[in-house]
Parts: C-alpha cells; sequence; structure tokens
C-alpha cells in the first residue's frame, strides 16, 4: 500500500522543527529514521498531513555519559550504541537490546528515541527503557521537561508527548559495577518483531543480595509491560535458582499477549516466563554469581 497524501518539510534546527510542529498542530508528525513511521503510513495505520524531517539536525545526534546518565540524541541510530566500545562495556542491556532490533539495515538509520516515540508494543526499546528506568526528554513552547519511562509509554502507540512538542533525548542511568542486564528475545526471523521478549536489569551489593531490580516485557500487551511483582521478589534477597523461578513465574501471571501468526496466548504468556529466567540467570553470569538452589 502507498501512505496517505502528506507533505514533506525539512527542518535545520530544533528550534525550527518546532515552529513547524506549532504550525501545523496535530496534522504534523517529526521524521527521524523512520523505519517504525512509514510502514505505519504505508498500512495506514498513520496518517499524518506533514511530516517534518529533523534528519538534518546533527545537534540531536549525540551518545555521551554526563552526570551520571548516558545522553542519546534523538537522532542517534542504534547502530551507534551497538557498536561504541563503552556502551558494550558497561551497558549490557543496551547492548543486548541494540543487537536483536530488527535487522543491521534498520539499525544503520531507525533511532532509539524514534523507537521510544512510536511505542509500538512489540518494539525492543520500550521494555528494555522500562527495565533500565530511562527518562525522556522532550522540549516544547514552554521549554524542556523530563519524563519518566513509566508515565511515557502510555499505550498501544501513544505516549505522553503534548501536541507542539518532540522528544530529543533520552537518558539511561549509568550503572555501576555491580549492576548488569540482559535481554531476551524470540522472533520466527531475523529482523521480526517479537513473539516474546523480557528486559531484566539487577543490582547487587558485596554480599550479592539484589539492591535494586528492573524486569519488564515486549509483546505482553497494549504497551511494554513492568513485572513490578517480580522486581519486589528479587529485591533485598540472593539471586538463587528459586527466587529466580519465583520472579519469572510473576512475569507469566502479568503478561496479556495476543495471539496472531507469531504464537498463541498460552505460547506467549510461557515464553515470558522462560525468558525473563534465562535474563536473570544471563544477568547473574556477568556479575560473576554462583546461583544455588535456594538462597
Amino acid at each position: 500500500m502507498f501512505p496517505a497524501a502528506f507533505d514533506y518539510v525539512r527542518a535545520h534546527s530544533a528550534d525550527e522543527a518546532l515552529s513547524l510542529l506549532s504550525q501545523h498542530g496535530s496534522d504534523a508528525r517529526i521524521l527521524a529514521g523512520g523505519q517504525s513511521l512509514i510502514p505505519a503510513m504505508r498500512y495506514r495505520l498513520a496518517r499524518p498531513t506533514v511530516l517534518v524531517d529533523i534528519g538534518p539536525l546533527s545537534e540531536l545526534k549525540y551518545l555521551r555519559e554526563e552526570g551520571g546518565v548516558l545522553r542519546v540524541g534523538a537522532m542517534t541510530a542504534d547502530m551507534t550504541l551497538e557498536r561504541d566500545p563503552s556502551v558494550r562495556a558497561r551497558y549490557s542491556l543496551l547492548t543486548d537490546t541494540s543487537d536483536v532490533v530488527a535487522d543491521p539495515v534498520v539499525r544503520c538509520v531507525g533511532t532509539v528515541v524514534g523507537s521510544l516515540c512510536h511505542n509500538d508494543p512489540s518494539g525492543d526499546w520500550g521494555a528494555a527503557a522500562l527495565a533500565a528506568r530511562a527518562v525522556m526528554v522532550v522540549r516544547g513552547p514552554d521549554g524542556e521537561r523530563e519524563i519518566p519511562i513509566d508515565d511515557w509509554l502510555v499505550d498501544s502507540f501513544q505516549t505522553a508527548l503534548n501536541e507542539g512538542e518532540m522528544a530529543v533525548e533520552v537518558r539511561f542511568p549509568t550503572p555501576d559495577a555491580r549492576t548488569h542486564g540482559a535481554y531476551q528475545k524470540i522472533e520466527r526471523k531475523v529482523g521480526d518483531y517479537a513473539t516474546a521478549a523480557a528486559a531484566v536489569q539487577v543490582t547487587v551489593d558485596e554480599s550479592g543480595r539484589v539492591t535494586h531490580a528492573g524486569v519488564a516485557l515486549t509483546a505482553a500487551g497494549p504497551r511494554p509491560v513492568r513485572v513490578e511483582a517480580a522486581e519486589r521478589i528479587l529485591v533485598g534477597q540472593l539471586l538463587s535458582e528459586n527466587l529466580i523461578r519465583a520472579a519469572s513465574d510473576e512475569a507469566r501471571a502479568i503478561s496479556q499477549p495476543f495471539a496472531d501468526g507469531r504464537g498463541g496466548v498460552d505460547y506467549k504468556k510461557d515464553m515470558a516466563r522462560v525468558l525473563v529466567a534465562r535474563g536473570l540467570r544471563k544477568a547473574a553470569g556477568r556479575l560473576n554469581l554462583t546461583l544455588g538452589a535456594t538462597a
């Protein structure tokens, strides 16, 4: 299918992009990498009448650590995270995620912020951002504001972005040496949307006891899902097979997937359980923890 008719405008600064959004109102959409928006337009799932292209904006193309966070600009491609040595060395959850987003061609163009703005419930970055406790930064007529990722991801293809605003950055807290995570995904073929996926991140103290946990699911409902019950089970405990089993059971319980060509509801719910367990074991291995049957 072809998209509905639209006008195309290229912005040459963030201020110009905001001016164009103000001029055209709710009929306008920001075009960054376009790897999610353009297919949605082709299937008439999105029908903007004006596309504001921010592709030329080098001011929004950056990846840097500042003030205890990794700042990822709106024009920073997935491939940038995938190939950055410092990200691969320290941000294990983000590395796992960037490795499996779509395929290499898409990752060269698609952006992390764009994916979070699109908020496809089967997209990868939403769950990873939830587990990592990310924060979105948006700019609008009244200046900048920060939105915690839990508040940002409202519903299927819907975020907390207001009319006239544009997302300019996502911030991931910088993990310390005792923090690691993992992203586990099942897909029918390389480049497909997730049949099921899970993001986990844990911080442990010197004794190996969990002091902080993030657990989230992809393709488990109308939006990425935080598994708060699993996080509560993990915090304050030593990681063990029994603890992992209890946490992953909570993932299965909360998962509310839709049956489709990728699998039925029961299968997807069980895969949520399996993938959370795999992710926690992988994170434990990265933390050099030995898992016993009980803690």
